[in-house]
């Protein structure tokens, strides 16, 4: 029997997060959550459920993993370190052919924050056990509300019936009235076999050009050639969305992907974080927020707005918008590389 692996997925620049989420220092490393980061809480809440670990990442974040890692007392042996991002199917990928056939991959992104334990268990074990039937298990978020951040699944009990990109305002209402639609996590687990098998079925470039890639790598790390010939895709084209063996384990858990301002006050009141943000002040202030070094004044009339402080650069924008700060970050970076 296979041992249950997670692997954990660290590539991104968090860049909704911009200005206090970097290159140099991604939103998942940055120990701004109760003296952790998101990495070390992906590590810690999984430890008791996995037998080993896994990084999916590149060279300058697996200093980062390590580091933080090693000050939790865990150490990861296990690892691909990508020269180029090429998304998570090939990722994925080249981290399945790294393991033992029967192992059991417990895919997680290293930069979502969860709460309750005791539901965040039951799922968990559950799709372990949907993986050793055959499957490949999704973890579907029972919806709070109409978000349009996330993608949807829709289901019928265990059975996913599709997948959805993130949709506006009006298709969201209607997923969360209909009932059978819950949140797409990007939280997965199955067989190494299993997905090997469904990779080489729906997207056989992506097959052939990992175990080559995999084939030319050393201790983990794959050469950039190798890896600029993988076609890019993320699991949920690659697989999920062609795969007739996916299944759904419906989640109870508190979760978050915290990919933009707005679910960053939102989890700074649900888990009383009062150190991240504070309410700007003063007269006819309205649900605003800052994340800065000194105290926030208004004279009156500011609604929904957000400021955050960093090093070199000051963002200031309304709540609604915070999705589009990647946007911003594009055309601050376009002006000076450093900001990015």
């Amino acid at each position: 029997m296979g041992k249950v692996i997670n692997i954990v997925l660290s590539g991104g620049v968090g860049s909704r997060l911009w200005p206090i989420s970097r290159k140099k220092s991604p939103k998942q490393f940055i120990q701004i959550f109760e003296g952790k980061s998101l990495f070390q809480y992906t590590m810690l809440r999984n430890k008791a459920l996995v037998d080993d670990y896994m990084l999916v990442t590149n060279e300058t974040q697996l200093v980062m993993a390590n580091q933080q890692a090693k000050e939790l007392g865990i150490a990861v042996e296990k690892k691909i370190v990508e020269s180029v991002g090429r998304n998570t199917a090939p990722a994925i990928t080249l981290a399945a052919l790294s393991l033992d056939p029967d192992d059991i991959m417990f895919i997680t992104p290293s930069d979502h924050m969860i709460g309750d334990e005791k539901e965040y268990k039951l799922a968990v074990n559950n799709a372990i056990r949907l993986a050793k039937e055959g499957n490949i298990a999704t973890f579907g978020i029972q919806p709070l509300k109409p978000e349009t951040g996330y993608g949807y699944i829709e289901y019928d009990g265990e059975d996913v019936k599709s997948f959805r990109e993130k949709p506006n305002q009006d298709l969201a209402i209607k997923y969360i009235r209909s009932g059978n639609f819950c949140w797409n996590s990007g939280m997965f687990c199955f067989k190494a076999s299993v997905f090997l098998e469904e990779i080489k079925k729906y997207q056989t470039a992506i097959y052939e050009a990992s175990v080559t890639a995999y084939e030319q790598s050393k201790e983990g790390y794959i050469k950039k050639e190798a890896m600029e010939k993988i076609p890019e895709d993320s699991i949920d084209f690659a697989v999920l969305e062609k795969s007739r063996i996916i299944k759904m384990v419906k989640s109870h858990f508190i979760w978050s992907d915290l990919g933009s301002f707005d679910s960053l006050i939102a989890y700074a009141k649900d888990f009383h974080n009062d150190e991240l943000f504070e309410m700007v002040k003063g007269e006819n202030i309205v649900n605003s927020y800052a994340m800065c070094s000194k105290p926030v004044y208004a004279t009156r009339g500011i609604d929904h707005i957000v400021l955050i402080e960093s090093e070199d650069c000051i963002l200031l924008i309304t709540k609604d918008k915070s999705e589009e700060v990647k946007q911003i970050r594009e055309y601050a970076g376009d002006r000076d590389k450093n900001l990015l």
